[in-house]
């Protein structure tokens, strides 16, 4: 039988990683590289055996230069009988190559970026890594797997019915079986989460003490207002990264423009000035109006539907986006 614990860095994997080590039992912990974390996360999974005298976290990443190489191809042949400009199809074929970061590789080959109704990053990025790297290749020896998630029923309606220990019917190709064990499924306060981590020594992810309330992805698409005014407030230089990739992914697509917070999302755009055409792109006339990280950074420092900057903004986030305000984690 073989145990693997999915970590990630935030508080509820951190916390089913202690688990793993109460149980006694030997166990293997991994986590996935989506390549858009910040580097207090993979500072806080890198760490964790040192802290807690477990097993070192195996890192997994998703590899897309194969299906880069396709759309090249593709482009090529098709785009320009498509109707697609030369220009374009140059523009295209010069940025379309593996850069090694799973998350921005993912894009370029989509041509676009993840959105709340698309969200294929969490399977492209975390889910389907670890399956190939880590869970088939045990299936394949016939072992019986044991996937540890630190999924708790408090989180939302769907998780509130999940059972504690599941037998998974997928991978019937291979000989071994695969079920999945929720030890937090029934911790309903997330002082008792944190409470987990610090009995073996492990502290918060900063994060958190930052006043984020979510660490896996940074940012993460669905982000909300005032995590990504905390965002821009504190680490700058993670916007400056949204806005190249912007740029990248918009060479790579067909329409020219990609943005990383989906267009229908641009409260100005949506409720004010701008309708969308029924395929979701952006009019033609347009393109190149200012949409993106920037203008969405811009709207996160508001109030009143983005009318005005709001006067209180800074003192608010100072006084109540902390973790002892967050999380109670000062008690």
């Amino acid at each position: 039988m073989k145990h693997v614990v999915s970590v990630s860095g935030g508080k509820d994997s951190t916390a089913t990683y202690c688990r793993a080590i109460e149980r006694g039992l030997p166990f293997r912990a991994v986590a996935a590289d989506t390549g858009n974390e910040h580097p207090a996360t993979y500072e806080a999974v890198n760490t964790l055996h040192e802290k807690t005298g477990g097993p070192k976290v195996e890192w997994v990443k998703a590899d897309f230069a194969d299906r880069i190489a396709g759309k090249r191809r593709f482009i090529e042949r098709n785009w320009e009988d498509h109707g697609v400009p030369a220009d374009l199809v140059a523009r295209a074929l010069d940025v379309l190559h593996p850069t090694g970061n799973p998350f921005l590789d993912l894009c370029l080959w989509k041509g676009r970026f993840p959105s709340r109704k698309a969200q294929f990053c969490t399977a492209e990025l975390k889910v389907m890594p670890i399956d190939k790297q880590v869970t088939r290749p045990l299936l394949a020896t016939g072992a019986t797997v044991i996937s540890w998630q630190g999924v708790r029923a408090a989180e939302s309606i769907v998780r509130r019915d999940l059972p504690p220990f599941q037998r998974l019917v997928s991978h019937n190709d291979l000989p071994g079986r695969l079920y999945v064990f929720r030890p937090l499924l029934r911790v309903t306060s997330v002082d008792e989460v944190f409470a987990i981590a610090r009995r073996h020594g492990v502290e918060p992810n900063p994060l958190y003490g930052w006043g984020l309330k979510r660490v896996g992805c940074f940012p993460c698409i669905n982000c909300s207002k005032a995590e990504l005014a905390l965002v821009d407030r504190r680490f700058p230089e993670q916007v400056d990264r949204l806005e190249e990739w912007e740029r990248l992914v918009s060479e790579a697509c067909k329409r020219g423009h990609a943005t990383f917070f989906a267009i229908v999302n641009d409260p100005i755009m949506r409720d004010e000035w701008v309708d969308l055409d029924r395929s979701g792109n952006i009019p033609n006339d347009l393109i190149g109006a200012g949409f993106g990280v920037r203008r969405m950074v811009e709207w996160a420092k508001t109030d009143r539907g983005g009318r005005q900057y709001s006067l209180l903004n800074d003192q608010l986030h100072q006084d109540i986006g902390t973790a002892c305000n967050e999380w109670g984690m000062c008690g």
